[in-house]
């Protein structure tokens, strides 16, 4: 484990102290469940704040579309009696622990994954668990430390296939247990701001991704993490061994904001026809960019705005930025990295 990754610098929590103080991702790259509108759908902030923004805001449990909300409960309600059948078993209660989360109930999923780390101190599993949602709810410092623990746990280990929650239209998982570690792991120092220890991470998760949809993740967040770290000469290498023609499972999103940023493909051929209204493909320095109604989700939004802040087109970045929260998915990690960016700028 290198020696920078295990401990995080007072100077990078000073952020996350200052837009958390008064506080308390789609899971595993899956697709976003269809939400209703966040005004009407939320309930009270009495009993439905699940978290605060790293902006100060109250983020309210999102209430799902009938058919996914009923899908859910059916799903939950067989964990819970999965677990009652088996009260000893870590697999049931992991389980539990997603199956909850998926409704959005992120602080009782909390609570569930905290109780498997107390009774299976050694399943690098719940800290893997714990820590996703520790991001989702914005306990950025916590998710890492979970994730660095996982790191330890499994050094040395033979890697699982992790089985998706919600899966894909092929019903292929895509991600392994070491890989979601390492992939989190790197997202919560990006988030932190702290690029020089996500940055190994990354690396680490391209070289042994097993398949096109593992690598192509890892190698766009590697691409960004470079760039932030002023690496230009290293992450034009990356992006030059990109295929175009890899076939991709999850991760399209992924895929083409990597072509988007080699040239391959314009602006609005990334973001649809729609997009053509908005800011051209060399973004507008000193000008707020015009509304985009292509962002359709907020992958593509942060990759956009963000490979605009890289390349020095600050108030171009913080537009979209500021328009990925104008979105109801909070538990979305573009959604997540906006605000983390727009709180450092």
């Amino acid at each position: 484990m290198l020696q920078r990754s295990t401990s995080i610098g007072i100077g990078l929590l000073v952020v996350l102290i200052v837009t958390q103080s008064g506080c308390s991702g789609s899971d595993d790259a899956a697709p976003e469940p269809e939400v209703t509108d966040p005004v009407e759908s939320a309930v009270s902030a009495e009993d439905g704040r699940e978290a605060t923004s790293l902006l100060g805001e109250p983020l309210l449990r999102l209430e799902l579309a009938p058919e996914t909300t009923a899908e859910f409960n059916d799903k939950l309600l067989k964990a819970e009696q999965e677990l009652a059948a088996s009260p000893d078993s870590a697999e049931a209660l992991i389980w539990l622990g997603r199956r909850t989360a998926y409704l959005g109930r992120y602080q009782e999923a909390l609570d569930i994954f905290t109780d498997g780390v107390d009774r299976f101190p050694d399943d690098a599993r719940f800290l893997r668990h714990r820590g996703h949602r520790y991001l989702s709810t914005r306990k950025i410092a916590e998710a890492v430390a979970d994730f660095e623990s996982a790191y330890e746990l499994v050094r040395g280990t033979e890697d699982q296939i992790e089985p998706d929650g919600m899966p894909n239209a092929r019903g292929i998982p895509t991600s392994t247990l070491h890989s979601n570690i390492r992939y989190h792991l790197g997202l919560g120092y990006v988030l932190l701001g702290d690029f020089a220890s996500a940055l190994p991470f990354y690396e680490e998760d391209v070289q042994l991704a097993s398949n096109p949809d593992m690598r192509i993740a890892s190698t766009y967040w590697l691409y960004l993490t470079l760039r932030r770290g002023n690496q230009d000469e290293r992450a034009q290498a990356v992006l030059a061994a990109v295929d175009p023609n890899l076939e991709i499972i999850e991760n399209h999103d992924y895929h083409r904001l990597l072509l988007y940023f080699r040239g391959d493909l314009s602006r609005e051929q990334l973001l649809g026809e729609d997009a053509a209204t908005g800011a051209a493909d060399g973004g507008v320095d000193g000008a707020a960019t015009e509304t985009l109604p292509g962002l359709k989700s907020a992958t593509l939004s942060y990759g956009v705005a963000t490979f605009d802040l890289v390349n020095e087109r600050v108030e171009a970045a913080r537009a979209l930025y500021r328009q990925i929260l104008d979105g109801p998915q909070w538990s979305a990690f573009g959604y997540l990295a906006a605000e983390a960016e727009l709180a450092r700028l």
